[in-house]
């Protein structure tokens, strides 16, 4: 069971000095991957678009593109076309109103990437693991990330809708896997300027993003062991972010602890005290060598009070000393073994918890996902009510026109001429049907072969 260190990286454009680039070689995946400068305009597109497709070197073999095309620079332009597109005509009509043609947007993407006040685009990097562990890793195994990051490009999208990726792709020829996600966010329903903005701020912030790293790091790690059918837990957060619940915290270990430092004091005592009955039992020692046989017999001696009641304190002292001592082992080894399956438990109960939360994720995530089809399903059924209507609607009138027209092919001859050629007209034009037009033209034949020449009230039929 390994534990994995997971990051998510959103580029800032507050950390352009040539130290903060050093900085950012010194990352997790031992490259320069993890950049620390924002894409805030076309030309920091492009240097991106080069160096995530190595585009410098023509080495492509060990990158995979997981959405977009081969080109980042014109992804992130046709998002911007299709994102942004009805909103600068809207904005634009309103300015012809005013009478302010000047303020008129030509190109909103070269708009955004000659104002330093907005950022183009924004990259976000994840990797899950560090150098150390992708060190002992082949390719192959390292290759199994790709169905791990594709479900972390989904989770993210469900996450935060605003955010519109435009590419995604992953680095494999570097220590570690990781992914670049390149995106702009957008804010809606703006008062002032276009409806639809982009808007790196409001889609962004710390609290938002300290959320989103929160739910990914738990979705990543679910979708990791899934793949690789193993339980690795993540690491501990660095300083200054949420920390995981670690079991030196836990009120049942402490008190474990707590006590087996006291039974350790303890067998320092036992261990003090058996070095006291050793230097005894050279007393005992002494008094037995100097044991003088009896007078009657030379297999007998003569042992003193004294020297009796010596030896018996001595013996007690061993077994109440020994019998401490083989207690204290006892528990010693049963607390340390109290104190593994603990550790064993934490990690078994971290993961469960992890994957229930992530589980619970993707629930809720479903759920929305469901309420806004169930949204868009009954307002499609309204619209759709409304469009059938409207379609009877036609439809009624285009029989009364077909009746109308059958009407005056029954009336006289001049008018009956004149209404089938308007019939053929409107028959060459896609108006009328093969079914409809031979409805008219036997209508026509039989009364022309009749000499039908009867003049109808005007007020006979009416549109």
């Amino acid at each position: 069971m390994s534990e994995l260190a997971y990051s998510l990286h959103l580029s800032s454009d507050k950390n352009r000095k040539p130290s903060s680039r050093n900085m950012a070689k010194k990352n997790a995946s031992g490259s320069t991957s993890l950049s620390n400068n924002a894409i805030q305009n076309a030309r920091g597109l492009s240097r991106v678009d080069k160096h995530n497709y190595r585009k410098y070197d023509n080495n492509q073999e060990l990158i995979e593109i997981i959405k977009g095309t081969s080109s980042l620079y014109e992804d992130v332009k046709k998002l911007y076309d299709d994102e942004f597109k009805e909103s600068v005509l809207e904005y634009n009509k309103e300015q012809e109103i005013k009478g302010r043609n000047d303020r008129k947007i030509t190109d909103y993407f070269k708009k955004i990437s000659d104002n330093s006040k907005n950022d183009l685009a924004c990259e976000i990097i994840i990797e899950l693991g560090d150098k150390e562990y992708w060190d002992t890793k082949d390719i192959n195994f390292k290759k199994k990330m790709t169905n791990v990051f594709k479900e972390q490009l989904n989770d993210l999208e469900s996450l935060v809708p605003d955010f519109k990726i435009a590419s995604a792709i992953i680095h494999y020829d570097e220590t570690s896997p990781h992914l670049h996600i390149v995106g702009v966010p957008i804010k809606y329903k703006n008062k002032n300027g276009m409806k639809k903005q982009v808007s790196k701020g409001d889609v962004f912030t710390r609290d938002s993003l300290r959320v989103i790293q929160d739910k990914m790091r738990v979705l990543c790690i679910a979708s990791f062991n899934k793949e690789y059918g193993l339980n690795d837990i993540l690491k501990k957060k660095e300083k200054g972010r949420n920390k995981d619940i670690n079991v030196k915290d836990m009120d049942n270990y402490i008190e474990m602890k707590k006590q087996l430092n006291k039974d350790k004091k303890s067998l320092e005592i036992a261990n003090k005290k058996s070095s006291e009955l050793e230097n005894k039992s050279n007393e005992v020692k002494d008094i037995v060598n100097n044991l003088k046989t009896t007078l009657t017999s030379k297999d007998k001696y003569v042992l003193k009070q004294d020297d009796k009641d010596k030896i018996d304190k001595f013996i007690q002292q061993v077994n109440t000393t020994n019998d401490e001592y083989k207690r204290i082992q006892k528990l010693s080894v049963t607390l340390n073994n109290v104190d593994t399956e603990l550790k064993e438990n934490r990690e078994k109960i971290k993961i469960l918890t992890e994957n229930n939360e992530a589980l619970s994720l993707k629930v809720n995530t479903l759920s929305k996902s469901i309420e806004s089809k169930n949204n868009e399903i009954k307002d499609l059924k309204k619209e759709n009510n409304n469009l059938k209507q409207t379609v009877d609607y036609f439809k009624n009138l285009f029989n009364r026109l077909v009746n109308f027209i059958k009407h005056k092919i029954f009336g006289k001859e001049k008018e009956r001429e004149d209404y089938w050629e308007f019939s053929k007209e409107l028959y060459e034009h896609g108006i009328f049907s093969d079914e409809t037009i031979e409805s008219i033209q036997d209508d026509y034949k039989w009364s022309k072969n009749n000499d039908k020449d009867k003049e109808y009230d005007k007020d006979d039929f009416e549109i």
